[in-house]
């Protein structure tokens, strides 16, 4: 896949992750009942969003060259550890529907990163049978 395509393909993911993660923070403000609306407002989360995209394309970058069938157990792994956080908010106030609003944003951000980037990947060097000569 060319870069440009790829640049493409990750402005669209951006754009889409954003206006996403814009619906998720409204429904979760609106659910936020005297909560602390941590990462709620788009100063916040838009920043994020970038910094999420930019530093997955890295990491997606380096994890497909050298062990691409390894993706299919980091990029799940690393989302995961990315809901730790937003967990321990509990602890400091934060409703669960600023936490599961928080969640469904980094899970916006994964699922816009994996579609730009998977057609990326080249597929596994399989050796093609040889057609007996006649």
């Amino acid at each position: 896949m060319s870069p440009k395509l790829t640049a493409l393909r990750l402005g669209l993911a951006l754009l889409a992750a954003a206006a996403a993660n814009t619906v998720i923070a409204l429904g979760a403000s609106a659910l936020d009942d005297g909560g602390i609306g941590m990462g709620l407002s788009p100063a916040a989360y838009l920043p994020a969003t970038v910094l999420g995209l930019l530093l997955g394309t890295v990491g997606w970058s380096v994890i497909a060259r050298r062990a691409p069938h390894a993706l299919r157990v980091v990029v799940p792994a690393v989302l995961v550890l990315t809901w730790i956080p937003d967990l321990m908010l509990l602890t400091a106030g934060a409703t669960a529907a600023n936490v599961v609003g928080l969640m469904l944003m980094h899970l916006v951000v994964t699922t816009a990163l994996v579609t730009a980037l998977r057609p990326t990947l080249t597929p596994a060097a399989h050796p093609q049978p040889v057609a007996a000569a006649d």
